[in-house]
């Protein structure tokens, strides 16, 4: 089994992913008329407009929410601090560029779940790859494939590795039990869970604007205590993706390490491509009534993940000094000395807490993501309901004190399948997306406010729920 997935890690990561990731995301970027610089105010104004919801889904600015509190983990703090302590700062450069493209991406696989969705037997929105994939391209089995994959690693493995990753700060920097921590988040987090779609939504809203602003905040504070070093470390940054100069740490002077590095911790940051966002995508109300306009919300969440709340994780390790190669000294354990560095024993306390936040609300955004895949597999029952609930709730205990190593190839493995399916699929569907962004702008440039008509799309009408884009 071992080998089997060390095989496909090897094979999804070593070249499928790598590449194709970084070429999808650039087929978007210019099938779309370089959406994402061209059109990011448009972005901004589509957040701005997005607090309406109604009976049958949320608002988009809690979707985006949600969205976020799934990207924004243990990727930002730890993974930050492995893509740097492996490939050196030019892993940085590389995670921006995945994360530039990777908006293209995230639009486009946001826009087609907001178009393809479906209500539930509650009336709920539901939706995303599963979905799109069998409705768009008559694919059921290629949906079902996904749908268990994403199980797997979003509803039960990812939430092993965020909990492991609290109880390792709690021991850190509290000396707390870490089987204690498990038990502790697994209790919290059921309440959240087991108070449905809407619960972990409310949630999200509230606590993820707060953790992720404190954060960017402090790390906006120790920038400027340290402003005369920055340019020079951004330089660093760019200079190193390219073997220009000898990074601080890792590979340096690499430019595979340093690009295989960035790429695959950046896809787990900001998960654009992936096929998890658009999960949570399908269930917004879109405002304005357009599948377009969701997307748009969607892409600045990969923008606010990696090129804020990752960079500035990257920039405060750089400026402390700390990262030396070869040491051992990586992930959370790096983030916290090079936090200490800066802000004294406190610093060590602060990355605890934030990483407390940061795991623990992706932990409740990644179950609704395995739940809306249950649903799309018909095991949205209520008993279908409580075993996954249970489960999600279990694996977070054990990965609490357990070791997750092992598991984690597993999850890679099988988030490299989803992936890779979903990749396929975006591209194959990505005349329908280019046509929804070109009625979306051509009404902007009219000064309306844009509203999908489903007569203008003929070829759609036996594969969309008329009642929902009536």
């Amino acid at each position: 089994m071992t080998a089997i997935v060390d095989f496909l890690n090897s094979i999804l990561w070593g070249y499928v992913l790598v590449y194709g990731l970084l070429a999808v995301g650039v087929f978007f970027t210019i099938r779309l008329g370089f959406l994402q610089f061209v059109n990011f105010g448009e972005m901004v104004r589509a957040i701005r407009g997005s607090r309406e919801s109604d009976v049958h889904g949320i608002s988009p600015f809690q979707a985006l929410c949600t969205s976020l509190a799934s990207r924004v983990g243990t990727g930002n703090l730890a993974g930050v601090a492995v893509a740097l302590y492996l490939g050196g700062a030019g892993a940085i450069f590389w995670m921006w560029m995945v994360a530039l493209v990777g908006m293209a991406t995230g639009y486009a696989e946001s826009t087609l779940a907001q178009l393809y969705k479906v209500r539930d037997g509650k009336g709920q929105y539901r939706g995303g790859p599963a979905v799109y994939i069998a409705k768009g391209l008559k694919a059921p089995w290629a949906a079902a494939i996904f749908a268990v994959c994403l199980i797997i690693s979003f509803g039960l493995v990812f939430n092993a590795v965020q909990a492991n990753s609290i109880a390792d700060a709690m021991q850190g920097a509290f000396g707390v039990p870490k089987l204690g921590v498990g038990v502790v988040i697994a209790a919290f987090a059921g309440i959240v869970i087991f108070g449905g779609l809407r619960k972990i939504v409310r949630f999200a809203e509230f606590v993820v604007p707060f953790m992720a602003g404190a954060y960017v905040l402090l790390a906006l504070g120790v920038m400027a205590m340290n402003i005369t070093e920055v340019p020079g470390i951004l330089a660093l940054i760019v200079k190193s993706a390219f073997g220009l100069e000898e990074a601080a740490g890792g590979a340096a002077g690499s430019i595979t390490a340093a690009m295989l590095n960035g790429i695959k911790r950046g896809l787990f940051s900001n998960e654009a491509g992936m096929g998890s966002a658009p999960n949570i995508a399908a269930t917004a109300t879109p405002a304005p009534h357009h599948p377009s306009s969701q997307g748009l919300v969607q892409a600045f969440g990969v923008f606010i993940d990696t090129i804020i709340v990752c960079t500035a994780t990257a920039v405060m390790i750089l400026l402390a000094g700390v990262l030396e190669p070869g040491s051992g000294v990586t992930g959370t354990q790096l983030t916290q000395q090079a936090m200490e560095v800066h802000l004294g024993e406190f610093g060590g306390y602060f990355i605890a807490i934030a990483i407390l936040f940061f795991a623990f609300t992706s932990i409740v955004a990644n179950y609704t993501y395995a739940e809306n895949a249950l649903i799309y597999l018909r095991g949205g029952n209520t008993l279908g309901l409580t075993l996954l609930r249970f489960a999600a709730l279990g694996m977070v205990i054990w990965g609490g004190y357990e070791a997750v190593v092992t598991v984690f190839n597993a999850a890679d493995a099988s988030m490299g399948l989803m992936a890779t399916i979903n990749l396929i699929a975006i591209v194959l569907l990505s005349g329908t997306v280019v046509k929804l962004t070109k009625d979306y702008l051509a009404q902007r440039k009219e000064g309306l406010v844009p509203h999908f008509k489903s007569k203008d799309y003929p070829e759609l009408h036996e594969k969309i729920d008329s009642n929902i884009w009536h």
